[in-house]
């Protein structure tokens, strides 16, 4: 894939619950890492990328502060989450028909290690998940010019993980994992977006994107947040086979409902800035690597955060 970036359209990607005893949502990685990998090509085909995100949470949050962990007392009448560390891993296919017109798919295999302490508790449980997460179709409309293009992006989050983890170790080995700690939600999502692309100069290239996660109904008692990704970049394009990047992104998510939804610690909004670099490893074949750091975080209640993020994979041209 080579690195020209007039021949590259915007697309959105992003990442997308709870149990009477624990109450905990993941974050999710807010990067715009198609348009970091090069974006769609025009070129009518199949387009296929891999990548790799990992982050821990292990920063415990009230509001926009971080809450020391040694000044509580337990047993205690509120959970005190621990650490959850992700490992998630992304296969990316992208079908386009024509100019105009492009379908893609986003299969997820999520790997979550989690530790908390319950309300009531003294010891530790700990839960580990791994497996196929939530499934992502998108269409995508596109109108293109060498100067600058317009994309709407329109689809569905299919509820293809699962959702009845229990803890395996510790007080409440056996109970049910929260649901924001699940492999999947259990729901089927509206998924809308809009992107647009303009090229200032023959060495800069600027986007700005928005993506909306609604879920359409609540399930097993649990209706998950709604969220809103907003992200924004630039990247310098230069001749070489590496092209710097700096993305700006905010991710702002309303609170879970339900009988299975712990409602006062969950909703937040998170701002990440976002160094990168993509490079051309072969024709049509393109790398990158980026990491968020949180530039601005408030969460309702209690609720572990990442102080790092780190985004890389690979994608081919077919």
């Amino acid at each position: 894939m080579k690195l020209k970036f007039f021949s590259r359209l915007l697309p959105l990607s992003l990442l997308a619950g709870t149990s009477t005893a624990v109450a905990c949502s993941v974050c999710g990685c807010s990067l715009s890492s198609d348009w970091a990998a090069q974006g769609y090509t025009m070129t009518p085909g199949l387009e296929a990328g891999i990548r790799y995100e990992y982050f821990q949470q292990s920063d415990l949050r009230s509001g926009t502060g971080s809450v020391d962990r040694a000044a509580f007392p337990f047993p205690n009448d509120d959970e005190i989450q621990q650490r959850t560390v992700n490992r998630n891993t992304w296969l990316d296919l992208n079908y386009v028909f024509n100019s105009t017109w492009a379908f893609s798919v986003a299969l997820p295999y999520e790997d979550r290690f989690h530790t908390t302490i319950a309300a009531g508790d003294t010891d530790i449980s700990t839960s580990r998940a791994s497996g196929l997460g939530d499934i992502r179709l998108l269409a995508r409309y596109q109108q293109f010019n060498p100067s600058q293009s317009f994309s709407l992006q329109f689809g569905l989050k299919l509820p293809a993980g699962g959702f009845n983890q229990d803890f395996f170790e510790g007080p409440q080995a056996g109970e049910l994992l929260d649901r924001g700690l699940q492999l999947g939600t259990g729901t089927t999502d509206l998924l809308a977006g809009a992107s647009w692309f303009t090229k200032p100069s023959d060495s800069l290239g600027c986007f700005a994107q928005v993506m909306l996660d609604q879920p359409l109904a609540a399930r097993a008692g649990f209706l998950p947040s709604t969220s809103v990704t907003l992200s924004g970049g630039v990247r310098w394009l230069n001749t070489s086979r590496f092209t710097p990047q700096l993305q700006l992104n905010l991710k702002t998510e309303g609170r879970e409902h339900g009988t299975e939804a712990d409602t006062p610690n969950s909703g937040s909004t998170i701002a990440y800035v976002s160094p990168g670099l993509t490079a051309e490893l072969v024709p049509q074949t393109t790398s990158f690597v980026f990491v968020q750091l949180p530039v601005y975080q408030r969460v309702n209640g209690l609720q572990l955060e990442p102080k790092w993020v780190l985004s890389l994979g690979v994608r081919w041209k077919l």
